[in-house]
């Protein structure tokens, strides 16, 4: 029986001297070499009494060695759990206490912190760090290559995610091998990933994006990336001409249009342009099309399903929708009261199926049921619609809609509108408690430095293009909106911020 996601990822048939990390701000590693480090981890995993099923908890920085880690984990049958570089200890407290990992992996500057953790949950601490000096890097280094990796399934599991937690428990997704696989298998197929591609790599890998999309799509591909710690758009756009792909989150592209060096040279490598996590404003995807001659590819993808719909690569890419669902992927739109399907164009619940979609949280099997539909379907939490042609647009959490008055307001509706605006560069509409309405419909707006864009303004210019029911009861200017680190508008900050607005 074979390791199912490892055999793919790391496939035999790759040839060893290919570059899987290119040499820039990090030094290279090749196939071979990756295939090699990553035996070495793994004997020291099951030396450290690691077995299959067992939860590896890490939170490090961005370095080759967590990829190696991650895979290392896969090749032995354990349970890769990431976690945000940015998580206090007390949040780590909490994700300890639920997963039970074997081992906890920090940095070497976290080991006093995760100590005391492990200590109440039963779990072991090792390091690993940037400059190879981890505990795991240094008994590593002892280690044979070879491996006789472990057998897994396609439904074994692979990886916990935790959700994001935005409101109440944050919840552990189960992702099983073939989860993993499938997706990455499609997505090299629908992106046309080759060896030949160069991938810039700017995101971070605790998140499903930077790791189960990004890296494994590459190795799939057998292609090559261009590791970076962190984003910064001078030094992507100097690399572009050795690479042919950018896979980032609206921020990134924000950024590379703000920067005077993005012109049709700098990207004339380049093939393709991929944005997710969060929604890409229509205005950045016109500017950089406008400066670029290349249309962002924006996709959809959930901590729960990995990648559910994509913008064609052939084909128009058509900005503020998600595109298509992948192959594989079946998706319907469904009233969230009854969940009866809706007719094309009708706004209701989003709802995915496929070999992508996770098995469940853990250990909350009451949670699980209560997110799946009895015919398999999963309950996405989105609202979103289908166009004539096919083309999903995501239109907000389920948790944001707005009741006011007894009528549905669609953030996202009211949000395209304002930002439309001359001097506006993007806002969020919110709900806040309202003695009349039960909601107003509050708007938090971010402005052009030196615009001249007032309250009275914004809503004078919505009266003759929204519903009176849409229209804000209040705008709110703001110098930035709150976002999480991929990127992601948090509203619930902005309703905990302003909930006190409309005083009885």
């Amino acid at each position: 029986m074979a390791n199912y996601l490892f055999d793919r990822l790391l496939s035999s048939a790759v040839p060893p001297d290919r570059p899987f990390i290119q040499p820039g701000p990090g030094p290279a590693l090749d196939y071979g070499g990756l295939r090699r480090a990553t035996g070495r981890l793994a004997h020291v995993l099951q030396g450290l009494g690691v077995v299959p099923g067992d939860r590896v908890a890490v939170q490090v920085d961005k370095g080759a060695d967590a990829i190696v880690l991650y895979l290392a984990c896969v090749r032995a049958g354990a349970v890769f759990l990431p976690l945000n570089t940015g998580y206090t200890p007390a949040e780590i407290d909490y994700f300890v206490g639920d997963a039970r990992p074997r081992l906890l992996v920090v940095g070497t500057g976290g080991v006093a912190a995760a100590q005391e953790i492990a200590a109440r949950h039963g779990a072991r601490v090792e390091t690993l760090d940037a400059a190879g000096g981890g505990s795991l890097q240094v008994a590593a280094a002892r280690a044979p290559d070879d491996f006789a990796t472990v057998p897994r399934g396609a439904d074994d599991l692979a990886a916990i995610l935790y959700t994001s937690g935005t409101t109440g428990r944050s919840k552990g997704a189960m992702l099983s091998h073939a989860n993993l696989a499938s997706n990455a298998e499609t997505l090299v197929d629908y992106w046309r990933f080759t060896a030949s591609d160069v991938l810039i790599h700017a995101l971070p890998i605790f998140h499903t994006h930077g790791l189960f999309v990004a890296t494994n799509v590459v190795l799939l591909a057998g292609a090559s990336m261009i590791f970076l710690a962190r984003f910064d758009a001078s030094e992507v756009l100097s690399l572009m001409p050795r690479a042919t792909c950018l896979m980032g989150v609206p921020t990134f592209y924000t950024r590379l249009v703000d920067h005077p060096g993005l012109d049709g040279a700098a990207v004339s490598g380049m093939r393709l342009f991929i944005s997710g996590s969060a929604p890409l404003l229509a205005e950045t995807h016109r500017d950089f099309a406008a400066r670029t001659g290349h249309a962002i590819l924006e996709r959809y993808g959930m901590t729960e399903t990995n990648m559910n719909t994509s913008n064609p690569y052939d084909g128009e890419r058509v900005p503020g929708t998600v595109g298509f669902p992948l192959p594989g992927v079946l998706l319907r739109i469904t009233d969230p009261e009854t969940g009866a399907a809706l007719p094309t164009g009708e706004i209701g619940m989003i709802e995915v199926k496929g070999p992508n979609i996770f098995k469940g949280y853990w250990q909350m099997p009451e949670k699980t049921a209560a997110e799946f539909r009895a015919d398999g379907f999963f309950i996405t939490g989105d609202l979103g619609l289908v166009d004539a042609r096919g083309y999903v647009q995501i239109l907000g959490r389920g948790k944001d809609l707005v009741i006011s008055g007894g009528f549905n307001v669609y953030p996202k509706e009211v949000e395209g509108e304002i930002d439309a605006l001359p001097g506006v560069i993007e806002s969020a509409v919110i709900g806040l408690p309202h003695a009349d309405f039960g909601e107003g419909v509050t708007a938090v707006v971010v402005r052009r430095k030196g615009a001249d864009v007032t309250e009275a303004g914004v809503l004078e210019a919505l009266m003759g293009r929204l519903a009176k029911f849409k229209q804000p009861k209040a705008v709110i200017f703001v110098d930035d909106l709150p976002r999480n680190t991929m990127g992601k508008v948090q509203k619930n900050i902005l309703r905990e911020t302003y909930k006190g607005l409309y005083k009885p």
